[in-house]
């Protein structure tokens, strides 16, 4: 399985922000849409990610307020991404070494969407519950000991 399979099912919606836009309205906008994480975008590259993380950081270092820092100051500048052709397995081991919630999904330098640790913990686990249903259908199906199968 690859990411284009999760990018397939999840949709192709992005919320992304100017690295100069401050970090009270990006916390704005991710409280708004109820999400954790936003693309920080600039002449239609990327060049970070502010995610929860980097933004409770920036508020317990600025004494418990949000300031008027910009987004460019407290982002990761350096995320970890992803090709749509990139295996789950690997992903999923990119996550856990990095401590990585949501990954960047890049064609060449084109954004094609941001992928969660739990889109894929979705993924593997719907995975190996339809093998669990495809073995136990299977085994029911099991000719008894001692029967003769029909003959073809």
């Amino acid at each position: 399985m690859k990411v284009t399979d999760i990018l397939r099912v999840k949709g192709n919606t992005l919320f992304t922000v100017h690295p100069d836009q401050t970090l009270a309205a990006a916390l704005t906008t991710m409280a708004e849409l109820d999400i954790g994480s936003l693309v920080v975008m600039e002449h239609g590259d990327l060049v970070g990610m502010l995610t929860f993380r980097e933004a409770i950081g920036a508020i317990v270092t600025n004494g418990g307020s949000v300031g008027d820092r910009h987004v460019r100051s407290v982002m990761d500048d350096a995320p970890l991404t992803c090709t749509p052709e990139t295996e789950i397995d690997e992903v999923r081991r990119m996550m856990l070494l990095r401590h990585a919630r949501y990954m960047p999904v890049l064609d060449m330098r084109t954004l094609m969407g941001v992928i969660s640790f739990y889109d894929v913990a979705k993924t593997v686990v719907d995975a190996q519950d339809f093998e669990n249903r495809m073995l136990k259908a299977y085994i029911r199906d099991w000719p008894e000991e001692g029967k003769a199968t029909p003959a073809a």
